[in-house]
């Protein structure tokens, strides 16, 4: 059993699960470079299913990028969701950016609209629209969850041509956000809040 101080004994029963790019294009290594965490799509539908059988709110978020060139454009076939990103979601968001606060339809009115105030953030990449839109969500008020195990992201270059790699981008991601724009969970400890919190019939 995990025991994460930061955590609250349950989530809101309104906590709503925002997926963000998990897409297709993100599997071209040969566009990307090597990336952490292997885990990442498992542990995403894992929670996918465990918001579907108790019937909180869904939010999938695309990268359609205004770059042709870019396999997340919408002409090309990477723009599409990953095999574990199924059913119908309660809100599609499309971008452009990194922010998922910054797309088509407004997340933070569709939020306020359904008195939505906690979310819980994964998806591709750690570093970039995943922590941004952490970031915004954290700043706009609501409490935000981060499952690192659920996110991943890739190798970059740093400006004095060093290397460094995924993992340590990912681990610093959670060093930002944590106690500051969002709480930084594990899968597991999420997946052990939910269950407490299934909608009671009738």
């Amino acid at each position: 059993m995990t025991d994460n101080p930061s955590l609250p004994r349950a989530l809101d029963p309104r906590a709503a699960l925002v997926l963000v790019d998990v897409q297709q294009a993100f599997d071209e290594t040969a566009y990307w470079g090597p990336r952490d965490n292997p885990s990442c799509e498992a542990n995403i539908e894992a929670l996918l299913t465990r918001w579907r059988e108790t019937g909180r709110p869904v939010i999938f978020v695309r990268h359609d990028s205004t770059a042709p060139s870019s396999p997340l454009h919408p002409d090309n076939p990477g723009n599409a969701f990953k095999d574990i990103i199924t059913g119908t979601p309660d809100l599609l968001v499309t971008k452009s950016v990194n922010s998922s606060f910054h797309g088509t339809p407004d997340l933070h009115a569709w939020l306020q609209e359904n008195a939505i105030e906690e979310l819980v953030v994964c998806g591709i990449t750690t570093n970039h629209c995943c922590e941004t839109t952490a970031r915004v969500g954290g700043n706009l008020g609501y409490r935000v969850y981060f499952p690192l195990d659920a996110t991943h992201t890739f190798d970059r270059i740093a400006q004095d041509g060093e290397n460094v790699a995924a993992a340590v981008l990912s681990r610093m991601t959670g060093v930002n956000l944590d106690g500051e724009f969002a709480t930084v969970v594990t899968t597991a400890d999420l997946l052990e809040q939910v269950p407490r919190l299934r909608p009671s019939a009738g």
